[in-house]
């Protein structure tokens, strides 16, 4: 039932569907481009246009009465930032204990543009063995879906290269504000420690 109402919901809109369901219990889906407000609820509208329950990270404030339980509902998992100190490890060990996890890791962090993506993504995937799917919502021709899964690796810019290449033809709703498809380890020439990556 919900697949359907979502399909047609994107149907309506003028949104085209493609790809087909990613064949993997549980992984890191990232979303990309991130440009717009309208960009969530899209992509919960994709997710569902599959079949796909995710689980999203947002701050604890937006689960307070009345909506909280909405937001759960959606996926939603409240993150108190300033006390999660080990977010990274902490969404390893979900992964490695959860198997039908899938979890939505912004890897942009934000809606402007910015010079590197945050690596929190890279970092847990590789840390719990799981693939990167890659998202997508191209506001160009008006079509979005799922990628081929990526299993990280030891060689940080060979991975970034295919999330590259994928993401190339793909438009924001704003292409000014999409933050290059780069982590900051690769002009430093370093992997950083899982535990301090920043999710």
């Amino acid at each position: 039932m919900k697949e359907r109402i979502a399909r047609t919901l994107l149907g309506l809109l003028g949104w085209k569907i493609e790809g087909i369901h990613p064949p993997h219990s549980h992984y890191v889906l990232i979303a990309a481009p991130h440009t717009s407000n309208w960009d969530f609820p899209l992509m919960l509208l994709y997710a569902a246009s599959f079949s796909i329950k995710i689980t999203w990270m947002a701050k604890h404030s937006l689960f307070i009465p009345p909506f909280g339980w909405f937001m759960r509902a959606m996926g939603g998992m409240p993150i108190e930032r300033h006390r999660s100190r080990n977010l990274v490890a902490s969404m390893i060990e979900d992964l490695k204990s959860q198997a039908d996890l899938v979890l939505v890791v912004p890897a942009e962090g934000t809606r402007s543009r910015k010079d590197y993506w945050k690596s929190g993504f890279y970092h847990i995937a590789r840390g719990a063995g799981v693939p990167i799917v890659p998202s997508y919502l191209d506001y160009g021709n008006k079509r979005g879906g799922f990628g081929p899964a990526l299993l990280p690796t030891e060689n940080v810019s060979a991975d970034m290269d295919v999330l590259r290449q994928f993401y190339a033809p793909m438009n924001g709703k704003f292409p000014e504000r999409f933050t290059p498809v780069r982590l900051r380890e690769e002009d430093e020439g370093t992997i950083k420690d899982t535990q301090s990556a920043q999710a």
